[in-house]
């Protein structure tokens, strides 16, 4: 199985969330200087959080749907189905 990128339409969606993500951490540093309010910084931190967490779902969204779509026209599921394991193995970790 070649080991290629599957973004497709999802690339720009990306790209935005992680510079949304971006402006987040600047905020958060920003709030740190500022001596706010623990709880509002751990606010932050978890829609931070939230949002990598999302970020992670689309990418393994659209690898999922790519692998499984390579699987059939190549027919070879189980290396699809073990590359998926261990995908799943590394995104479940805490």
């Amino acid at each position: 199985m070649v080991r290629r990128t599957h973004y497709g339409e999802d690339k720009e969606v990306l790209q935005r969330r992680l510079r949304k993500m971006e402006g987040q951490v600047r905020g958060i540093q920003q709030m740190i200087a500022d001596d706010r309010y623990c709880l509002d910084v751990v606010q932050q931190v978890n829609a931070l959080t939230a949002a990598a967490r999302e970020v992670s779902l689309l990418v393994l969204e659209d690898h999922l749907r790519a692998t499984v779509s390579d699987a059939v026209k190549e027919n070879d599921g189980e290396a699809a189905i073990k590359e998926m394991v261990t995908i799943l193995r590394k995104a479940l970790r805490p």
